[in-house]
Order: structure tokens, then sequence, then C-alpha cells
């Protein structure tokens, strides 16, 4: 069984879970951030089960969360071995040091470049000199743009995948859908250019 099969079950598993879908799903998303588990599957799945709005508000809740932990681990109880797998990585080298000048500004701005791994980073970060409560908000504000599209992208797959269940949109639904979707794209590819362009100035 695959990765794609295995998080397909953990979402068919936490639809029917009733009102505590919602629990379910906080903590499955933090436990797989932790464990180093890709969090675009389940992202696209919260679009599917809860919608656009509370999709984008629980991931954005549990992704967080899931970064504060991994960076506590990174930070407190793996140091060592985290020390380990980043001392030969140049890009981390260059983050570090522009960490140490700019603090909460660079966790804001690797967050908003999809450049870096999302789930290295979150260990990485715990080896910095960056304040927790600065990382906390700055991973929070930076995820935002990636967050809502991604959860609007699983939100439109689970529309098209209904079209034959009886559940069916307006063409004014489905147009105001696409704008926002379109809109959603385009401020998010913006916000990255312009956030690549500052990394690039500040670390090189």
């Amino acid at each position: 069984m695959n990765l794609q099969q295995i998080m397909k079950e953990i979402l068919e598993w936490i639809q029917g879970a009733g009102p505590l879908a919602p629990a379910f799903f906080v903590l499955i998303y933090i436990l797989a951030t932790v464990a180093f588990f890709p969090g675009i599957i389940l992202t696209m799945g919260a679009g599917i089960l809860f919608g656009v709005l509370w999709g984008s508000v629980l991931v954005s809740i549990a992704a967080t969360l899931g970064a504060a932990a991994a960076f506590l681990t990174g930070r407190y109880l793996a140091r060592k071995m985290i020390a380990k797998k980043m001392e030969k990585n140049v890009q981390f080298k260059a983050v570090d040091e522009a960490v140490g000048r700019e603090g909460w500004k660079i966790v804001l701005l690797t967050r908003l470049s999809p450049v870096f791994p999302f789930n290295l980073l979150n260990y990485a970060f715990g080896l910095t000199k960056v304040a927790f409560k600065d990382y906390f908000f700055a991973s929070w504000a930076g995820m935002l743009p990636g967050t809502v599209l991604y959860v609007y992208i699983g939100a439109l797959i689970g529309d098209i995948a209904s079209l034959g269940s009886g559940r069916t949109r307006t063409p004014m639904e489905w147009a105001l859908y696409g704008v926002g979707f379109a809109a959603t794209i385009a401020v998010t590819l913006y916000i990255t250019r312009i956030a690549r362009k500052a990394l690039k100035q500040k670390i090189g």
C-alpha cells in the first residue's frame, strides 16, 4: 500500500468520524508533520471534507501546531541528529546566518517561498537562534497563502468528483468558484514572487 492510498483511507476514516472529524483531522495532521509525511495530500483532503473556509482554518491550525511540535523536537529532543543532517546543507547555513540578522522575517519569507521543504524546515529552524514565539507566528502567517490555495484545489476536486452524485452547483456558483480560485492562484503567485526576491536579497 503506497502513501496516497494510506492518506486516502485516513481521510475516509476522518469523514466517518462525525462531529469529531475536525479534531481527528488536526491531530493526524500534527502527527504527520512531525513524522515527515507530506502535508499536501491532507491539505487538499481538508478542502474535500470541510470546504474552503473551514478546511483552511483547520489546516492553518494543524500545520502551525505541527510545525511548532517539530521545531521543539529539533531544538530540544533531536538536536544532535538534526544538526548532523543539516551540517553539509549550504542552503541551510545561509538561512541560519540570515536568521541571526533578521529573525522572524526570514522565517516568514521561507514559509512564503516553495523553494524550502516544509517538513525539513520545521526541524532545521529549531537549530537557529530564532525565538519560538517569532517562529510560531511567522510560520502561521507565511503558510496561509499556500494553505488556502491547496485547500481550494481540494474543494474543487471534491465538487467535480461529486457531479454525478446529485450534488450540483448553479452556473453562477461555478463562475464565482472559478473566479475565486483564479484570484487565489494570482495572489499566491504574486506573494511567492515577492518573497523569493526578498529572500534572495537577504540570504543570496
